[in-house]
């Protein structure tokens, strides 16, 4: 008996489920398929996902082609399935061509062209489930915004604006956006998410307009230099039901938060101290140590609160009098942090917290917090917890802003007002 499987979301199912499900069918006498789970849709991105996992499960037994359902649940268990269920055929779609190549030597590999002029995201868009995305800026870089929408169903980006009109011509031409302006209630109309990446002057204003046209918004943090300026924005935000979230991303990654969650839990017992490094030259984007201070601060009081008895900051700057290199630290009642940030400096990037128990370290770029290490006293064995990352993380942001908006739940509990007042007060010392 020849078994074949294949595997999918197969959300709002359609003709085209049906067809690859039956062509499947035809390469053997026994068809598994595999059902996406929720927590992996959410990880790979596909957080516009309509039918839930036992609608999905039931429309692919009503088929009648299906010997068994299974579901899919972590990156890599293809592997696991072809041998567990000893299969002869991996069945996959066209837009796979060449990604699971490396599974031939389990089993023979087969791609299907799927049924053109017809997707769950065509249906998503005629259903008006397609929220568009724009982009406010100073300048034509990026910062990988535009890629990582792609990554995540239910966005599309549709356009730029900045002041500077050739500015915006750049960035649309450059990212192959449908249209660009200098024109502001042009560029808002029928846009539902706007990322704001300017200078910290213009953003009280990008955000006041934004929230009045009705727009949800992320922007970079801080919104303003000056807290009641962020406190009128939060305020508004929540009257007109708005979500207006700060781009941390590191806030978002599900490695982030786990790694908050051992440390206040006790695992390593209670914690000590806090050491954060961080390097410029670890960044696929430039960063200034402004930039860079947000994501270290922001780690600090998340693990330690908000409550810090005293701060102190040492800063020397570069040959042109800009931050080259800044160190901070932190006195609690019972704990301590500290910060090094270098631009082009050889530091050594890490999170590291010391805890009467053990300790729990994130090497490198640990500000992209993909996996930490979990060492216990007197345990030989390092406990290493990974998790999926991808890309610059931003688009972990924007799932979660999806969810926000399908619960109807327009503020955000990654990061507090409280935590946010205490992380600006913390980064205007760097100016004092």
């Amino acid at each position: 008996m020849k078994k074949v499987i294949t595997y999918g979301t197969f959300d709002l199912f359609h003709q085209g489920h049906y067809n690859i499900i039956k062509r499947a069918k035809e390469y053997g006498d026994y068809l598994i398929v595999g059902v996406t789970s929720e927590s992996y849709d959410i990880e790979r991105g596909k957080l516009s996902v309509h039918d839930s996992l036992l609608t999905r499960i039931e429309n692919v037994k009503k088929t009648g082609l299906v010997d068994e359902v299974i579901v899919e649940e972590y990156l890599g268990q293809k592997t696991r399935d072809i041998i567990q269920y000893n299969i002869d055929t991996l069945v996959v779609g066209s837009d796979w061509i060449g990604k699971f190549d490396h599974l031939r030597q389990y089993c023979n590999v087969v791609y299907l062209e799927r049924t053109k002029n017809i997707s769950s995201t065509q249906l998503r868009e005629k259903s008006n489930e397609i929220c568009k995305f724009g982009v406010i800026t100073d300048n034509a870089d990026d910062l990988g915004v535009v890629k990582e929408t792609k990554y995540v169903s239910g966005i599309h980006i549709e356009r730029v604006y900045s002041d500077d009109i050739a500015v915006a011509e750049e960035f649309c031409n450059k990212y192959e956006l449908n249209s660009y302006s200098n024109d502001f209630d042009k560029f808002v109309d029928d846009l539902g998410i706007v990322y704001i990446k300017s200078s910290i002057e213009k953003r009280y204003d990008y955000i006041k307009k934004c929230i009045e046209k009705g727009l949800h918004i992320i922007c970079d943090f801080p919104f303003s230099y000056d807290n009641e300026k962020c406190q009128e924005l939060n305020r508004l935000a929540k009257e007109k039901n708005v979500a207006l979230m700060e781009n941390i991303v590191s806030v978002y990654l599900r490695a982030f938060t786990q790694f908050l969650w051992i440390a206040r839990c006790g695992e390593v017992g209670k914690v000590l101290s806090v050491n954060i490094g961080m390097s410029s030259d670890f960044f696929k984007y430039e960063k200034t140590l402004e930039e860079m201070s947000v994501l270290a601060i922001t780690a600090v009081i998340k693990l330690l609160g908000t409550d810090a008895k005293y701060v102190s900051k040492n800063i020397i700057p570069g040959d042109k009098d800009d931050m080259e290199y800044c160190s901070l630290f932190f006195r609690y009642d019972n704990s301590v942090a500290r910060i090094e940030i270098g631009k082009n400096v050889d530091l050594h990037n890490h999170l590291t917290v010391i805890g009467t128990n053990g300790s729990i370290v994130v090497e490198d770029d640990w500000w992209n917090t993909g996996y930490f290490k979990v060492m216990k006293k007197g345990v030989k064995k390092v406990d290493r917890r990974s998790f999926n990352f991808e890309g610059t993380g931003f688009r972990y942001l924007i799932q979660e802003l999806q969810i926000m908006l399908r619960d109807k739940r327009y503020e955000c509990n990654r990061l507090t007002d409280s935590e946010g007042e205490a992380i600006l007060k913390v980064f205007n010392q760097l100016d004092d």
